[in-house]
């Protein structure tokens, strides 16, 4: 689940999150690999029981280092990543309570719920570890009238992100292949517990 410019409770202008949150239960239920980034982040929370509010502070927007937690220790997904590592962030809501048993991953000075993990297979992000230079660019055109309004740099995020670059693409490649791993070892369990036609958590 992927980010977007939608509230993840802003049902009257997005009216598919409902379903979406529905989905989310169901997933984390049948143990179903589930990975929400920035708004899918929120949304996961929000579906199984945490807070995400509008911040009060500027939008956390560009690069930014994050801390690595004692959770992250045996992560099959974020476990590799290094204390201070940066992340590319767009956002102008955080998740400001995690779900109830979740486990929290990887925090930030400005943003405490950065990576959270619930259950053996759902993982949330507020960051965004799918975007570059040119992604964050092209936020930049879109929202920078918002950005500076709530006194954020549109132009500075673009410049941090671009700057950390070959970190960025190292350290969330490296994220997004133990991800895939994941996926392909739930999918092999689930096919080979149901003789090969696929369970009640098979990934198609």
């Amino acid at each position: 689940m992927l980010g977007g410019s939608v509230g993840c409770r802003d049902d009257d202008t997005a009216p598919w999150l409902g379903r979406v949150r529905g989905l989310v239960r169901e997933a984390v239920r049948r143990e179903v690999p589930l990975l929400g980034i920035c708004l899918g982040g929120q949304v996961v929370a929000d579906a199984l029981g945490g807070t995400v509010a509008p911040r009060r502070r500027a939008p956390e927007v560009g690069s930014v280092p994050l801390r690595r937690l004692p959770g992250a220790v045996g992560d099959p997904v974020f476990g590799g990543v290094p204390d201070g590592a940066p992340a590319a962030q767009w956002h102008f809501d955080e998740i400001t309570r995690l779900p109830e048993g979740a486990v929290p991953l990887l925090g930030g000075d400005d943003c405490a719920h950065q990576a959270y993990r619930v259950g053996p297979v759902a993982w949330g992000t507020q960051f965004h570890p799918e975007a570059d230079g040119d992604a964050i660019a092209a936020w930049a055109r879109e929202d920078a009238a918002l950005v500076r309004s709530r006194g954020g740099d549109p132009d500075a995020a673009v410049a941090s992100v671009r700057r950390d670059a070959a970190a960025l693409r190292a350290v969330w490649g490296a994220a997004a292949g133990a991800w895939g791993r994941v996926v392909r070892e739930r999918a092999a369990r689930d096919a080979a517990g149901s003789g090969g036609t696929g369970g009640p958590g098979a990934v198609a």
